[in-house]
């Protein structure tokens, strides 16, 4: 399903909230949307931009993705293993609608990208999904950040040792690149999931939806045919500051010397729809958590039976989980814990959780934390670990892995233990009308 269709299918279901009065890029569209967080909501009358329209939030609740994939919210973390797991190489189709307009005299400014906070350096680019080819490994998608510098250039937030930055490496001069704003929900969690290298991200979106891609007008790579806008350039050489800038965890990430990217041709379809994701939102975080549950339910898989995984919010959707697990031994719930690490190297904290815990509602993972777990036989803790670069707390050396300490919770029923006295007590079903009739 297309951005497009989905935002027409949010309009159907109800879900999409729609604005016309006049808004502007500078804040006020961000603020807006912050707080109608986890609807999408469409702007179509954007100041200064005539003929574009704004949606913020298609990616902003598990339901969404849920419709997009036709697959049930407890099915997710299945479906996307199953992608990662399988990959099926894309279609090249000979024209898309991405191309339904090309633009070779153009100003970058002209598009509706939003200044979000006054701590920003200026107007980001956070939607954008970017395509490289790297000479060894082949197809690359990821995530890069664009400070907007003038009407043909960006300064982009690479980071070091991922996929842009060694296949850069590997090259010399201007490297190819395209820029994609406005693809699928699968497109989405596909450039999000960091697959092995040399695994191709389209073919693990084309695995969860179709994905027919359309060969590029000004170099070698190709992109989703129903993406609303691309823009086709070059990663130069050349360095300028970049940041600060809001990042997962809602704090401001700090400045850095990062490469410039000149932009050749835009090319966008009829009536284009711009994709805007708030920083530290609820799309930031569910983008970058939710393709980590696979890494993390296959992981942990390999030493007892999982059945669920959810990166939690509160954890900025990258520095904690919850992992459900269906107990094989009395070892598992540790065993669950070290695996849990092993499948995504940027958790800090985990809990481990029987099958009759919700693993989406906090309080019930608080209660099975509550009445199952004892800190002196059942907390792991690991000290100087890998560690994410968004923890401000971590230990941060330049040119050097972010290093922390890990702690792993085991909120499972003991092994071999009488189940019943763990076991919430059930009140029977009642049909309150009679009792309370005409209520």
């Amino acid at each position: 399903m297309s951005f497009r269709s989905f935002i027409q299918q949010a309009a159907e279901s109800g879900d999409l909230m729609t604005i016309d009065r006049p808004v502007s890029t500078t804040y006020e569209l961000a603020n807006v949307a912050h707080a109608l967080e986890g609807r999408p909501v469409l702007f179509t009358n954007v100041e200064d931009h005539p003929g574009w329209r704004v949606c913020a939030g298609p990616c902003s609740d598990r339901k969404y993705f849920s419709i997009s994939l036709g697959v049930p919210v407890a099915g997710l973390v299945h479906h996307l293993a199953q992608a990662l797991a399988n990959p099926v190489p894309p279609p090249l189709v000979a024209s898309g609608p991405c191309q339904e307009v090309v633009r070779e005299t153009f100003d970058l400014r002209e598009l509706p990208i939003l200044l979000h906070l006054p701590q920003d350096a200026g107007r980001y680019i956070a939607s954008n999904v970017v395509i490289i080819k790297d000479p060894e490994l082949g197809r690359n998608m990821c995530y890069h950040r664009l400070l907007l510098l003038d009407d043909r250039h960006f300064a982009a937030r690479i980071v070091e040792r991922r996929g842009t930055d060694t296949a850069l490496s590997k090259t010399e001069g201007d490297f190819p690149v395209a820029i994609c704003i406005g693809v699928s929900l699968a497109t989405h969690l596909a450039a999000s999931m960091s697959p092995p290298p040399g695994v191709d991200e389209l073919s693990v979106a084309h695995a969860l939806a179709p994905t027919p891609l359309v060969k590029c007008l000004t170099s070698d790579l190709e992109v989703p045919a129903d993406a609303e806008i691309v823009l086709e350039g070059r990663i130069t050489r050349r360095r300028v500051r970049e940041g600060p800038f809001m990042d997962l965890t809602e704090t401001m990430d700090f400045v850095r010397e990062q490469p410039v990217v000149e932009i050749d041709l835009v090319t966008h379809r009829r009536d284009p729809i711009y994709h805007a994701l708030l920083p530290g939102g609820l799309e930031h975080k569910l983008l970058m958590g939710m393709p980590r549950e696979p890494t993390i339910w296959a992981e942990v898989n390999k030493v007892t039976r999982c059945t669920g995984v959810a990166i939690t919010p509160g954890g900025a959707s990258w520095l904690h989980a919850v992992v459900q697990i269906d107990k094989q031994g009395p070892d598992d719930g540790r065993l669950a814990i070290e695996a849990a690490f092993r499948g995504h190297s940027s958790l800090k904290h985990v809990w481990v959780v029987d099958t009759d815990i919700d693993i989406y509602d906090p309080a019930a993972v608080e209660w099975a934390m509550a009445t199952r777990f004892q800190a002196d036989q059942d907390l792991v803790i690991l000290e100087n670990q890998p560690g994410s670069s968004l923890d401000p707390s971590g230990i941060h050396t330049p040119g050097q892995k972010s290093r922390t300490a890990k702690m792993g919770l085991d909120c499972t029923i003991p092994w071999g233990a009488d189940r019943s006295k763990y076991e919430k007590g059930q009140y029977g079903p009642i049909n309150l009308d009679d009792y309370l009739p005409g209520r």
